[in-house]
């Protein structure tokens, strides 16, 4: 919900499909906004990958919203789905605090600076590396092999893999996915629907091209 355009509505349909699959359902909320979060956990997300937080300040406002009264400032509602529509409030009022998943995205030199600070706030669950914010931030806009990036994703893998905190990023490829493996990676976006399916068509019209 941070690029796409979807709304709630969609990701309210798209949660229940999910719930058929054994998937866990994880939404990129469009901001560090805890408006925006609360009503994405309402619809029934079980953990939230929030964009550009730059501060422990930042990350711990991104943990308190998706934690009811009195650890964190999520509104309450039993009337929503994540509460089974009012038959499942009290129980999901103690699950919600204790299996909702926090991560935030480390998206630019400033949030790379303050990774301590970032990594002591309690509630917060993993760091994902936003590779592409990343790079355009220190100036490199795509280049992940240059050295100033390649140095900015050591120093983050660094401090993640040695905290209690889990580590995620994007791959795009095979040989991405099982290098971030090797390295201690816990949560990976291995691939996404528009792209594979850009990917899958460009390669049919290039066959095609070719043979004919």
């Amino acid at each position: 919900m941070e690029h796409a355009p979807g709304d709630y509505g969609n990701l309210l349909h798209q949660l229940q499909a999910i719930s058929g699959s054994g998937t866990v359902p994880f939404v990129r909320p469009p901001w560090n906004d805890h408006v925006a979060i609360k009503k994405i956990l309402d619809c029934g997300a079980q953990g939230v990958l929030v964009p550009y937080v730059n501060t422990g300040a930042e990350a711990a406002e991104a943990a308190a919203a998706c934690r009811y009264p009195p650890v964190g400032l999520r509104g309450v509602s039993g009337s929503n789905r994540g509460a089974r529509y009012g038959n499942n409030l009290k129980n999901y009022l103690e699950s919600a605090n204790r299996e909702i998943t926090v991560i935030i995205a480390i998206e630019t030199r400033e949030a790379v600076d303050n990774l301590d600070d970032i990594l002591a706030v309690e509630g917060l669950d993993g760091v994902f590396i936003g590779p592409m914010d990343l790079s355009t931030n220190l100036g490199h806009p795509g280049d992940l092999g240059h050295p100033e990036v390649k140095a900015a994703f050591a120093e983050v893998e660094a401090k993640v893999l040695a905290s209690d905190k889990f580590l995620g990023t994007l791959t795009t490829t095979w040989e991405r996915t099982q290098e971030c493996f090797d390295k201690g990676y816990q949560w990976l976006i291995v691939m996404q629907d528009g792209t594979a399916l850009v990917r899958a068509a460009n390669a049919m019209a290039a066959k095609i091209r070719d043979t004919y």
